[in-house]
């Protein structure tokens, strides 16, 4: 018998569509996350009978991996390197100012929806820190007018 929540359809779905593979657990948590935006917290007891593991395991497989959030992001999503690379070049700066201007702080959502600010270890642009990745297009030498790119 399924669960009661909301999307407990839309999960199934997606659980029985993994049936059979192996280590399916992070397909399935990528797979509800693309159709959610999010993996929604009454989704952990559904995800662990199916899989025969416990509500414990699901859940600290989905708070180790940080790019699974328990919210829907915003409509823009501002990924900025904390890496040593894009430290030295001024990333720990740059990361204040962005979190001062939209008033949150990492794995947060302005309040009006519009930006979620997640910390990301290396872009792959080590030699153009700091960078960012806006709404997955990839920025170099970033600075907080990178703002503008989701002020949109």
């Amino acid at each position: 018998m399924l669960d009661s929540h909301p999307h407990s359809d839309r999960i199934a779905e997606i659980l029985e569509a993994h049936r059979g593979l192996e280590g399916p657990l992070l397909p399935i948590l990528h797979a509800i996350q693309e159709a959610f935006g999010h993996v929604p917290e009454a989704a952990v007891p559904q995800i662990a009978k199916a899989l025969t593991m416990s509500k414990a395991e699901v859940h600290g497989v989905i708070s180790f991996y940080h790019d699974f959030r328990k919210a829907p992001a915003g409509r823009h999503v501002l990924k900025l390197c904390r890496a040593e690379a894009c430290q030295t070049m001024g990333a720990d700066a740059v990361a204040e100012q962005i979190k001062k201007a939209l008033g949150i702080d990492w794995h947060e959502t302005t309040p009006d929806g519009r930006v979620t600010l997640e910390p990301v270890f290396c872009l792959g642009l080590c030699a153009c820190g700091p960078s960012a990745m806006v709404d997955g297009r990839l920025v170099g030498r970033c600075d907080e007018s990178v703002l503008a790119e989701v002020a949109k």
